[in-house]
């Protein structure tokens, strides 16, 4: 079982890979990509349910130890003093489970102008003109709005995001979330990762925004997915202006979804950067 378990979450193209790799210049911190213990996780709970005949003979103390499991076996090989972040954007729709398996447990949820979410998105798509991308199920058709709609849907890699994010802010664990805005991350880098120390209670370690790692697994799982560069992050960390390539009306439909910037609104509890 690890040692110390955080869980970064939040919504896509808003810097957790980037969050990621910067909290990978502390030897004693993991993290990385989207992992697939949210995808086991959420398995496992399936086959522990009442769908599954077997389940007559499980209860709550059983399903809990079947879930730390699935932990326990990803994990087996960190070193017993690491700090692992988990990233998936899954765990928000989790919370009352993870916080009552793992009681000290974080979750940071990356966020950003929605806007610049589906403009980034975009961008991805039209640069990789010959490829098609698994986000859009490589379909070769669609136009912009089509591409933006099926993002923004319930189900769609924006639209869940968002919602899960919704409902963790607005739920009764909301006091263990800290909201990292992309904005301040690329900014204020040093700032954000002062703030997550001081959140998940750890002693400052000396980091480096100029000199970033990428890393090469992350490099694979893109091309697997038709969408290279999904996952990158620059040799440092700098904020670069530019116009979006959205249509104006279709960036100004979605920028408004920013509901964490209506701080009458955000719960006193939950932190924001």
């Amino acid at each position: 079982m690890p040692n110390c378990l955080h869980f970064i979450s939040g919504l896509p193209r808003a810097g957790s890979t980037l969050l990621a790799a910067l909290l990978r210049q502390n030897p004693r911190f993991s993290a990385g990509m989207s992992s697939p213990v949210y995808n086991l996780f959420r398995s496992m709970l399936g086959e522990t349910s009442a769908r599954n005949e077997g389940a007559v003979f499980l209860d709550d103390d059983i399903r809990k130890r079947l879930l730390t499991a699935v932990f326990d076996a990803y994990y087996d090989l960190a070193a017993p003093e690491k700090v692992i972040f988990d990233t998936n954007r899954g765990w928000t729709t989790k919370l009352p489970a993870l916080v009552a398996l793992f009681p000290q447990a974080k979750v940071i949820c990356c966020v950003r102008n929605p806007g610049w979410i589906l403009d980034s998105i975009e961008s991805l798509i039209r640069r990789n003109a010959f490829e098609l991308s698994g986000i859009f199920n490589y379909d070769p058709g669609g136009t912009v709005y089509s591409r933006v709609e099926g993002l923004a849907s319930a189900a769609g890699m924006y639209g869940f995001s968002l919602n899960a994010l919704r409902e963790a802010v607005y739920g009764p664990q909301a006091d263990r979330l800290l909201l990292v805005r992309y904005e301040t991350l690329v900014a204020n880098p040093l700032g954000v990762l002062a703030a997550i120390y001081g959140f998940i209670g750890e002693e400052l370690h000396p980091h480096d925004p100029n000199h970033i790692e990428q890393s090469y697994d992350m490099i694979e799982f893109d091309q697997r997915l038709g969408t290279p560069g999904l996952h990158e992050v620059g040799r440092k960390v700098e904020a670069r202006e530019r116009r979006s390539i959205l249509p104006p009306d279709l960036f100004a439909r979605y920028e408004r979804d920013a509901f964490w910037e209506d701080l009458k609104q955000l719960p006193s509890t939950v932190k924001l950067i």
